[in-house]
């Protein structure tokens, strides 16, 4: 004969609150992503997890304007208010991508109050590319 589980919960005598403001990041990593369509700011904690995030469709900007430099400021200062807040004060910021958010959203970032330790364009290169397509017969 199978016994039933009891479910014990010990949720139920705890305080809730809100896990966000509780966190404490003194040190973060920001990742810009800059394509010729739109810009990601994603900011992670030192481990890699991520805290926040924003990109120019999330901001409310479509077609083409989000791939323009005002929808990237818009983008990195929503994405850095909250983790500032959070009590972030140092980052090492990432910048991948060849749009033309990436400046607008640099500038940004620096204006924010967070120390800047390292600046790294970690933009992909192919060392080779792709295969070129075969010749065209006429």
């Amino acid at each position: 004969m199978i016994k039933p589980i009891s479910r014990i919960s010990s949720r139920g005598n705890r305080h809730i609150s809100s896990r966000k403001n509780a966190r404490r990041i003194p040190k973060g990593v920001i990742h810009v992503q800059a394509s010729f369509n739109n810009t990601i700011v994603t900011v992670t904690n030192t481990r890699g997890q991520v805290v926040s995030w924003a990109s120019a469709g999330t901001c409310g900007f479509k077609g083409r304007r989000k791939a323009t430099p005002f929808a990237a400021q818009t983008v990195a200062r929503n994405a850095i208010r909250t983790v500032v807040q959070q009590g972030m004060q140092r980052a090492e910021v990432r910048i991948k991508g060849p749009g033309r958010g990436r400046d607008a959203a640099l500038r940004v970032i620096r204006r924010s109050g967070i120390v800047l330790s390292v600046l790294r364009d970690v933009t992909p290169l192919p060392h080779n590319g792709c295969r070129p397509p075969k010749k065209r017969h006429v």
